[in-house]
């Protein structure tokens, strides 16, 4: 019982001195800021390219559909190493067999033949060799070149400038919104860079084949440019005029 007691009277006399010193405290100004988001941009020249060859097949039965296909594929893949295309530059990512039907009113769908797809996806780093290979793809068998897509390898250098813009276009803007207040633009408290995503690849939808025969010229390929962008957000220190 005594030691509740001395807890309360030590409670008694420290509450007060805790309230005094609250009072103490001075209170906290806050600073008048700028709040300004910069965004940069920087061109980019796509570097690789993927390509999308299908070889399609058409036979009365499934197995010599695939059968075809499979010959012509192969030949396809031999063109592309003799051209220096790497086996990790080369794979396969769709393969489809499907009947072919015929519909005549009031009868029982006919299965009058079976289509066989294979598609490989080649792995072009080199600009120059676009072209190449697509015409030896379709001079060995493939007969659609489904997808085109350009893309650029190494952004980040890129990525670094496109922040120093926008830094610099977020210091012109806030230094323009102090002088509209009146005042002046002060120091730098925060900043914040934004998520980067890379330009997504650029697709060039193609559908082309050849009906016999070795193309006359080269495919010509253009890659063009993408825009890399970031955003920043920035916090300035705004002077006031006195």
């Amino acid at each position: 019982m005594m030691m509740k007691e001395k807890l309360r009277l030590i409670w008694v006399f420290l509450a007060p001195l805790t309230l005094q010193g609250q009072d103490n405290v001075a209170p906290l100004t806050a600073i008048p800021q700028i709040a300004v988001i910069g965004r940069g941009e920087v061109k980019v020249s796509p570097d690789r390219v993927t390509i999308q060859v299908s070889v399609q097949t058409r036979a009365a039965t499934a197995a010599a559909a695939a059968a075809e296909n499979a010959t012509k594929q192969q030949s396809v893949m031999s063109a592309l190493h003799a051209l220096g295309f790497t086996a990790d530059q080369l794979s396969t990512i769709n393969y489809n067999v499907y009947p072919e039907q015929r519909f005549d009113p009031g009868k029982e769908p006919v299965i009058v033949g079976y289509n066989v797809t294979n598609t490989i996806l080649v792995d072009v780093r080199k600009l120059n060799q676009v072209g190449p290979a697509i015409d030896a793809a379709l001079s060995h068998g493939a007969n659609m070149i489904t997808s085109l897509q350009f893309y650029a390898s190494s952004t980040e250098t890129a990525r670094r400038v496109a922040i120093t813009s926008a830094i610099e276009k977020a210091r012109a803007d806030a230094e323009a919104a102090a002088r509209a207040a009146g005042g002046s633009l002060g120091s730098l408290l925060e900043i914040i860079v934004g998520a980067y995503n890379p330009p997504p690849p650029r697709p060039l939808m193609m559908a082309r084949a050849i009906a016999g025969g070795i193309a006359q010229a080269e495919t010509p390929i253009s890659p063009g440019e993408e825009t890399l962008s970031v955003e920043v957000s920035t916090r300035w220190r705004f002077n006031p005029s006195r």
